[in-house]
């Protein structure tokens, strides 16, 4: 199958704009390749490797949709005039729009160009399938192609996790990894040395690709299943992850007490800024201890302890 790649290379004041055009249209999502976000993590520091360059030039952004080829035959007309009265509205430097015809393969691999290797934490880095990487002393290594599951450590959320990780996990550890994506957390717990790590995701997909990353990484006593939530996990855990959003944590919230050992922590991320005080409260409504709070580019991640009995 085939399918349009329509580009727009706008003013950064544009920028939404230009998206409203492709959802107007019809496409599902677009695809937002703005240089200044790339300058910001090299200067960052958080890439240990990349061979990718600053942009110069950040005046501009490129916003890209797909379209079925047909679909996009009868919309581009359309979309090239919109186009044109979006330069009359917003001043500055507009590139041509770009269609090409790309297939299935292309377009499912060409974020490939985005994701390369890169430190998290003190000892983490995270690397793609398609690059190699030789360790430094005490570093742990891990092998991700995150397919259509969520997670390669890139994403704030993720990266707060793993740092998470990498200070509580211990030799002696059971972890629970609820929603486990990619299965990147419960790789990496596994990698810290772990004693036991049980991963589980509603997504029979994600728990496809979570059993491949471990196969990729030589893990093989790695449990990962499907479930929603709690619902076919037993036991209880040392540390109990979960990298999801915050409506699921609040509706997770009432197992964690019953889920967790004594002393044990439960680390919750993928939470906006903008709701982690009522995590917060609804964790301390559970008598959960709050040991640390932590943020990271307009995402929360909260760790608290069970409280001993």
């Amino acid at each position: 199958m085939y399918w349009k790649e329509i580009t727009l290379n706008v003013p950064r004041d544009a920028a939404d704009a230009a998206s409203a055009i492709f959802y107007d249209a019809g496409a599902k999502g677009v695809v937002v390749d703005d240089p200044l976000t790339v300058n910001n993590y090299i200067d960052s520091g958080l890439w240990d490797y990349t061979d990718l360059k600053k942009n110069e030039d950040i005046s501009r952004i490129k916003i890209t949709a797909y379209f079925e080829e047909n679909e996009a035959n009868e919309k581009f007309s359309d979309i090239e005039e919109r186009y044109l009265n979006l330069q009359k509205e917003f001043e500055g430097e507009y590139g041509e729009i770009i269609c090409k015809k790309v297939a299935d393969e292309d377009w499912e691999n060409s974020w490939k160009e985005y994701f390369h290797t890169e430190k998290i934490g003190e000892r983490i880095v995270i690397r793609p399938p398609w690059e190699e990487y030789a360790a430094k002393e005490n570093e742990v290594v891990i092998a991700i192609d995150p397919g259509a599951a969520f997670g390669t450590g890139q994403h704030p959320t993720t990266a707060l996790a793993l740092r998470a990780l990498e200070k509580y996990v211990k030799n002696s550890s059971k972890v629970f990894d609820i929603g486990a994506g990619s299965g990147v957390l419960s790789i990496a717990a596994k990698k810290l040395g772990a004693k036991r790590v049980e991963a589980y995701d509603y997504d029979a997909v994600a728990v496809r690709i979570a059993r491949e990353n471990a196969a990729l990484n030589g893990i093989e006593d790695l449990k990962i299943e499907v479930s929603d939530l709690f619902q076919n996990v037993s036991g209880t855990a040392d540390i109990i992850v979960a990298n999801i959003i915050a409506d699921i944590i609040l509706k997770l919230l009432s197992d964690i007490p019953k889920r967790l050992n004594k002393g044990g922590v439960f680390i919750a991320g993928g939470i906006i800024d903008e709701r982690y005080e009522e995590v917060l409260d609804a964790m301390e409504s559970i008598n959960l201890n709050i040991s640390e709070i932590s943020h990271n580019k307009g995402w929360s991640l909260i760790v608290a302890e069970k409280k001993d009995a």
